[in-house]
């Protein structure tokens, strides 16, 4: 029987990182809710299935015998991210999961003295989310010990898939999320905008919480961290308008319209276009003195690295022939710092330059 059991498998990611684990010959268990799609997955890959919703916490306990690790691609993880994580440490199984949601990640962070004490480790954001930038803040905490601000962006190519379009519909709601002297901070939608130079051409980014305002945090203990994403401006523009219907934008009957709406539109990037497209993450750090310290990473598209560097940790996992140490980790704590180094198609660059916030 597999150790390593991928739920969501039918998803776009899900569907991903388990044709994927086949290939390498992980033997997987896929899992999900929709059983037609479950089935027909398992039977195009030669795989045994479990077919099971998260709404019984007992079924979920019993879908999780036999297991190690657990890879939690289901969407939205604001929903169901605790009944798995639950589940997971009751089952004392692994738990990775592909969020950038904020609020998963302080869901499982204080998780951290149980799964410490049992062994399991609780690792949200495997995948693009947010293994790149959380590394890449590793990396820069190790050049500058004494940074105490951070600044993380990145421009991402072939656009979002169904359960990432519907997720930043979710988030408009909650508008913004910055790190400051030490706490999280709610702040406007597009709150700061800033450019960053790729190949010596200017890209306009704006401040999104992206969940490094959390797990960078976590790793490199600097106390102010924005997060940015490069958008067309007229991108910006419009996400400043909604502020002023930022609280209609939290209804239920506003949310499901919307997220109708980017569902219908936003099929995912298709294969070719993953392979066509990539992504650039920028990181800069200073110190209180004023020294700055950035690098950059050139990286495959965001769906190819959330493939390698989920597969990469459960693989890690797996191959341990002693019990990792468990709680709650970042990918640069579990992996070290230089783990994004490691996935293929990752390329560091230094020194790099960052223009003026506005």
């Amino acid at each position: 029987m597999s150790r390593l059991l991928i739920y969501g498998a039918n998803g776009y990611t899900g569907s991903l990182i388990a044709r994927e684990a086949a290939r390498r010959g992980l033997k997987p268990l896929l899992a999900g809710r929709n059983r037609d799609a479950v089935d027909a997955l398992a039977k195009e890959l030669g795989l045994l299935r479990r077919v099971f919703e998260l709404n019984h916490p007992e079924e979920v306990v019993r879908n999780l015998d036999g297991v190690n690790i657990v890879v939690h691609c289901a969407g939205p993880f604001s929903k169901t991210a605790a009944p798995m994580l639950n589940a997971c440490l009751e089952a004392n199984v692994h738990y990775l999961d592909i969020t950038g949601e904020i609020g998963v990640f302080e869901l499982c962070h204080r998780a951290h003295v149980r799964a410490q004490h049992q062994g399991t480790v609780v690792l949200p954001g495997s995948g693009f989310d947010v293994v790149p930038t959380d590394c890449l803040a590793a990396l820069l905490k190790k050049r500058l010990p004494d940074a105490n601000s951070l600044v993380l962006a990145f421009e991402a190519g072939g656009g979002p898939s169904p359960g990432t379009a519907a997720t930043s519909v979710e988030g408009l709601a909650g508008g913004g999320r910055a790190r400051i002297a030490g706490e999280l901070v709610s702040v406007p939608l597009a709150w700061k905008t800033r450019q960053f130079l790729r190949d010596g051409k200017p890209r306009t980014a704006m401040t999104i919480p992206w969940g490094d305002v959390y797990t960078a945090h976590v790793s490199t203990g600097i106390p102010n961290i924005e997060t940015y994403m490069a958008v067309p401006p007229r991108t910006i523009s419009r996400l400043r308008w909604l502020r002023y219907i930022q609280p209609l934008l939290a209804l239920g009957p506003v949310q499901n319209f919307l997220k109708r709406r980017v569902l219908a539109a936003t099929p995912g990037p298709s294969a070719q276009r993953r392979r066509d497209t990539g992504c650039h993450v920028w990181g800069e750090v200073r110190n209180v003195a004023g020294k700055q310290v950035a690098m950059e990473l050139e990286t495959p598209n965001g769906y190819e690295l959330t493939v390698t560097a989920s597969l990469g940790i459960a693989e890690n996992l797996l191959g341990r022939t002693s019990p990792p140490a468990g709680g709650y980790f970042t990918p640069s704590q579990l992996m070290g710092a230089d783990y994004v180094l490691r996935l293929p198609g990752v390329r560091l660059i230094e020194p790099a330059k960052l223009a003026a916030t506005t």
